[in-house]
């Protein structure tokens, strides 16, 4: 089933024979990015590295899908309490980094109720465009995937360590979206 929906959405899965299981950081871009409280982080080293993520990529000024990602993003912050930033971390990603800096995005983040354990990333146009192509963000057609207002509203789950990958659209329900977090940490989620 997950292997259905990554297929379906699109998202790409690291190559677990080119390392074992934690397959080496050349499957992920290892670039410098900037937080919302302006830390700068590396993309592998920081923000996967040993981790159970959950990423989305949105822009500030987004009135489409946005939205509802950051609503879902939210309630799965509130499901998660105690754990969130603990055991799962939660990221997103900025579309337009010329006008999302870390302030804008730290007024975001305060405004929509991010926790600690919920971080607003922003970097180089080069770095974030590269981000959202390897990790399968993209539309097959061309002239939407140059459209920044088309883009999907989807959840992207990792385990890092576990090499276990999943997507689902961003508008699921917080129970659903809690049990497919468990699927990929590999326990069922306490919540």
């Amino acid at each position: 089933m997950i292997a259905s929906i990554l297929e379906r959405f699109g998202v790409a899965r690291r190559n677990a024979a080119a390392g074992g299981p934690r397959g080496g950081m050349s499957s992920f871009p290892n670039v410098s990015l900037k937080t919302h409280r302006n830390e700068a982080v590396r993309f592998y080293d920081d923000v996967l590295r040993g981790k159970v993520v959950v990423m989305s990529f949105m822009y500030t000024r987004c009135t489409s899908t946005c939205p509802p990602t950051i609503a879902s993003l939210r309630r799965l912050q509130r499901a998660l309490g105690a754990r969130a930033g603990r055991d799962v971390f939660l990221y997103s990603i900025t579309l337009d980094p010329a006008y999302d800096t870390p302030d804008v995005l730290n007024g975001y983040a305060r405004t929509v109720e991010a926790g600690p354990a919920w971080q607003f990333l922003t970097g180089t146009v080069e770095d974030i465009e590269l981000l959202r192509r390897k990790l399968g963000f993209v539309n097959p057609d061309a002239a939407l995937d140059a459209d920044r207002s088309q883009h999907a509203g989807l959840l992207l789950f990792g385990n890092e360590p576990a090499d276990r990958w999943a997507a689902c659209p961003a508008p699921f329900s917080t129970d659903r979206l809690v049990k497919l977090l468990g699927r990929v940490s590999g326990a069922r989620p306490r919540v």
